[in-house]
C-alpha cells in the first residue's frame, strides 16, 4: 500500500535553499504533490519522450546509488525480498 501521509499533514515552510531539514521536507512535499494522480493524469501526456526518460532515469539514478537491493524490493517495489 502506498501512503502519502507526509504532504497531507506538513505545515512548515515549502521552499528550498533556507536549511536541510527545510530542503528535504520540501523535495518530500514537492513529490508526494506530484505524484498527485490527477496531475500526473494532466501532465503525463504533455511531457516529451526525452522528459519522461530524464525522470526516469533520474528516480532508477538515485535509488540505484541510494538503496540496497532488498530496500529497492521492500520500499519501491513493496513486495518482500
Amino acid at each position: 500500500m502506498h501512503t502519502h501521509d507526509f504532504v497531507e499533514n506538513y505545515t512548515d515552510l515549502v521552499g528550498f535553499g533556507l536549511d536541510r531539514k527545510t530542503d528535504e521536507n520540501t523535495v518530500i512535499y514537492y513529490l508526494q504533490k506530484f505524484s498527485d494522480d490527477k496531475l500526473m493524469e494532466h501532465l503525463i501526456t504533455k511531457l516529451t519522450d526525452e522528459e519522461l526518460e530524464e525522470i526516469f532515469n533520474m528516480i532508477n539514478r538515485l535509488m540505484k546509488n541510494h538503496m540496497t537491493e532488498p530496500e529497492y524490493h521492500k520500499l519501491f517495489l513493496k513486495g518482500s525480498k
